[in-house]
């Protein structure tokens, strides 16, 4: 595989030797993938050298997320650290992408037998999976270097999507009124609060997937255009404590939008990857992103930021930017995902 190098640097994964000990290495990076909600949409099983990574149809949002176009994104991501983490132990990974049309919760099937050299940056970025979070709220006021927006751009292509981004004042306004009309119709709307509710966790909650309250701020930070994040706390003011009482300014940060070209289940899988690959580059180099995909969850927001941005189908909002992180997220066993 292919990825635009960061800059730091970090230790080697482990190396198994048999094919039973890769596949649970591998699968135990994947799980670190981000997913909607953190639902975790995603159940594996093994063959000698071989990897399925299916869709688990029954952690997908069926109100937010009726045609499963998110649980893509989500096996996506997954898919991608999979491959990755074969590529820091120096294999090849071979992959087949949607390759049972009678399976159509079969994402892929990835398999490993010939080997090359890991590239250092391969192993800067696996070494991000287990330390990457999304971060909810605005950022310090610091410039991100242009060759990383440049690095992060060539490589959504090379996953067959497009990052825009958006620097435009008047664009940035229509897409922060589009995250605020969005939220406002969310949590008007009792059917999509109590699948949210299903997803956020009370302190002290010994889940292992959905939003712990250890992953967001208690108080909502807001930034010039104001991109609202969702209410996982439910006005109960659960949520980590601020870094300290005064309150800095904050930025919304570079924005751009996640496209395909065309909006089939294969793209959302390829829209995954790129969105991965985006987050693990971003943090080699310090950066942390904030995800919103409320307005692309509502079919008439989604036409209109499509119809007035171009580019694509847009898949995700993203704002990106430097700040201190505390989030703490959790991820099930790779027992409870390696059937």
């Amino acid at each position: 595989m292919d990825t635009a190098p960061p800059d730091a640097g970090a230790p080697a994964p482990p190396g198994p030797s048999t094919a039973e000990q890769t596949a649970r290495y591998i699968v135990a990076q994947a799980i670190w993938a981000p997913s909607v909600h953190n639902t975790q949409p995603w159940w594996f099983s093994t063959e000698g050298q071989q990897v399925s990574l299916y869709a688990d149809a029954g952690r997908r949002l069926t109100v937010a997320d009726p045609d499963g176009r998110e649980m893509m994104i989500s096996c996506g991501a997954a898919l991608f650290t999979l491959r990755l983490a074969l590529r820091s132990l120096g294999y090849v990974p071979k992959t087949r992408v949607l390759p049972d049309p009678a399976q159509p919760m079969l994402v892929a099937r990835v398999s490993w037998r010939e080997r090359a050299a890991t590239a250092e940056f391969e192993k800067r970025l696996n070494s991000q999976v287990p330390r990457r979070r999304t971060h909810r709220g605005g950022f310090d006021p610091v410039p991100l270097s242009p060759h990383l927006l440049a690095a992060l751009s060539e490589g959504a292509a090379r996953d067959g999507a497009t990052l825009r981004f958006i620097s435009d004042g008047g664009q940035r306004a229509v897409l922060a009124a589009a995250v605020g009309a969005a939220e406002q119709a969310i949590r008007a709307d009792s059917t999509r609060v109590q699948e949210l509710v299903m997803w956020a966790s009370p302190p002290g909650s010994p889940r292992r997937d959905g939003v712990p309250t250890t992953s967001y701020p208690k108080r909502a930070e807001h930034t010039d255009p104001d991109f609202p994040g969702r209410d996982f706390a439910h006005g109960l003011g659960w949520g980590n404590p601020p870094l300290s009482s005064a309150r800095s300014p904050r930025i919304a940060g570079v924005v751009g939008l996640l496209c395909t070209a065309d909006d089939h289940p294969a793209d959302w899988v390829n829209a995954g990857q790129a969105l991965q690959r985006l987050l693990l580059t971003a943090s080699t180099c310090g950066v942390a992103a904030a995800l919103h995909s409320q307005p692309l969850e509502l079919p008439g927001l989604r036409e209109l930021i499509r119809a007035r941005l171009g580019g694509g189908h847009p898949h995700l909002l993203f704002r990106l930017g430097a700040v201190i992180q505390t989030e703490a997220s959790v991820r099930r066993s790779p027992g409870e995902v390696l059937r």
